[in-house]
């Protein structure tokens, strides 16, 4: 961008040939300058930024514009861990360098127990770069490995692992569930472990040896007496609430009753008073009525 902006300034500018041609002349050589340092940047940081190991980086080649993998070559053995658990906790073997997700033909990790210079056996192998042994034991002592595959030949990385198994821990005591200590050479990287909630499943060649790997087990989390407290709290204020509603609606009822009871009571006793009044009339009604009847006459012949 700023060399198109430079060239549009010189166009605009309407500079003369010589000088047109003395302007795009700085320019490039500033823009060449600007991209060597570039370059020298990116061979610093980003280009092979693997310690140890073979990676496969993604990059373009200038010369024609296509993308290839670039081959950053390094020692394969990337030291020894010493791992120290306690017996009857869970023991996790941890393959993964922080460069594994950005190189390119990683194929699969692959665990063995060693147990001499010419024999060892395979315990798992697949995608998952942690191996968890739950509820060690002291004949779990011992030399482990671990290798990532490639697609081209040979293993990419190589980790060894020095596990030792001290007494099971006394009941009460606060220590960190298991310490590990990274011994490398210094052209290797360190890298703390992972622990994964997920492990690998066994094969069957490691499962007549190592019958009981598992996934790893959560440990299990205890409550908070605050977060207790605060249930509590929440719960008696809506128990509370639901009984001053239900109160409510009772007084309000009882009220209403009431009302309705005495507009009975005194519509009765008006109707009872009014009742001797209607009496009244009625009777001197019939009264007159009876006096106005005229009375017979004679109906028999008189003599004459």
């Amino acid at each position: 961008l700023s060399f198109l902006r430079s060239v549009r300034l010189i166009r605009n500018s309407g500079a003369a040939d010589a000088s047109f041609e003395k302007e795009v002349s700085k320019i490039l050589t500033r823009e060449k300058a600007t991209f060597q340092s570039y370059i020298l940047r990116f061979q610093r940081e980003d280009l092979c930024p693997n310690k140890c190991g073979t990676m496969l980086q993604r990059l373009m080649w200038c010369s024609n514009c296509v993308q290839d993998n670039y081959i950053c070559r390094k020692s394969r053995d990337c030291g020894v861990r010493h791992i120290n658990v306690r017996e009857k906790e869970d023991m996790i073997l941890d393959c993964e360098l922080n460069w594994h997700k950005l190189s390119q033909g990683l194929t699969y990790y692959s665990f063995y127990r060693v147990w001499g210079s010419n024999s060892e056996t395979l315990l798992y192998k697949g995608k998952w770069p942690t191996l968890t042994k739950p509820l060690v034991r002291p004949e779990d002592a011992g030399d482990y490995r671990c290798e990532l595959g490639i697609e081209r030949s040979g293993p990419a990385t190589v980790i060894h692992f020095e596990v030792t198994v001290l007494p099971q821990r006394i009941f009460g005591e606060i220590t960190s569930k298991s310490s590990t200590f990274v011994t490398q050479p210094s052209t290797t990287e360190t890298q703390s472990p992972t622990i994964r909630t997920q492990s690998p499943a066994i094969g069957t060649e490691a499962e007549e040896i190592w019958g009981d790997l598992s996934p790893t087990l959560r440990p299990s989390e205890c409550s908070n007496p605050k977060n207790v407290q605060t249930g509590l709290l929440v719960g008696l204020l809506l128990w509370s609430f639901l009984l001053l509603i239900l109160g409510f609606v009772t007084g309000i009822l009882c009220f209403r009753s009431g009302v309705v009871i005495d507009s009975i009571k005194s519509r009765h006793h008006t109707e009872m008073a009014a009742a001797p009044r209607d009496q009244a009339p009625q009777s001197q009604l019939s009264q007159s009525h009876v006096l106005k009847v005229p009375k017979d006459k004679d109906s028999g012949p008189s003599d004459k």
